[in-house]
C-alpha cells in the first residue's frame, strides 16, 4: 500500500507553479546560460559552463522531485483523527537505550513550515509509527541495515 503525502491546495498550487516554471522559463534560461558560456571557448576551464551545468542538474533533480510529489498527492484535508499516527500527526517517540523523546510531524517539508523535524510517511520512521498509536512499541530498519525500536509516547494532530 502506497502512503499518500497530503497538501493543502495552496501548497500545491505554489509547487505546481514551481514545476510549470522550471519546465518552461527555467529551462530556456538555463540553456541559454550554457550556451552563452560554451561560446566563451575551452570548456575544460570555463567555470561558467560549468557553473550552469551543475544548476541545471540541481534544476532537473528538483523537476523531478517536484513531478513526483505532485502525482502522488492528495489534495484537501487529510483523514479525521484517529489516535494513531499519520500524516499530518505530531509524533513523540522515545528511542529504546535512551531516557529523552525526540517529537516530529510526519508529513511532507513542502507543506508544512514548523520548527519540529519532519518526516515522511515514506521514511524509515515516518513509516514505522504510521497507524500506531501511543504506547505501542516499533522496531524498524535504518538506511544502514541496523535496526531500532522506538516506543510512541504521544500522537497528536498537527495544529499551524
Amino acid at each position: 500500500m502506497s502512503q499518500q503525502t497530503w497538501l493543502t491546495q495552496e501548497a500545491y498550487d505554489r509547487l505546481r507553479g514551481e514545476l510549470d516554471h522550471l519546465t518552461g522559463t527555467g529551462r530556456v534560461e538555463i540553456a541559454n546560460k550554457i550556451e552563452a558560456a560554451r561560446e566563451e571557448g575551452d570548456l575544460k576551464e570555463n567555470g561558467g559552463y560549468h557553473a550552469a551545468k551543475e544548476e541545471q542538474g540541481k534544476m532537473e533533480s528538483r523537476i523531478r522531485q517536484l513531478t513526483d510529489l505532485l502525482r502522488d498527492a492528495r489534495v484537501g484535508q487529510a483523514p479525521q483523527f484517529n489516535g494513531a499516527a499519520g500524516p499530518g500527526t505530531v509524533v513523540d517517540v522515545r528511542f529504546a537505550g535512551d531516557d529523552g523523546t525526540e517529537k516530529f510531524l510526519i508529513g511532507s517539508r513542502e507543506d508544512h513550515s514548523t520548527s519540529l523535524e519532519v518526516y515522511s510517511a515514506q521514511s524509515p520512521l515516518g513509516g514505522a509509527v504510521t497507524g500506531h498509536k501511543a504506547g505501542d512499541t516499533v522496531t524498524y530498519t535504518l538506511p544502514n541495515g541496523r535496526s531500532a525500536t522506538v516506543e510512541i509516547v504521544a500522537v497528536e494532530p498537527y495544529s499551524h
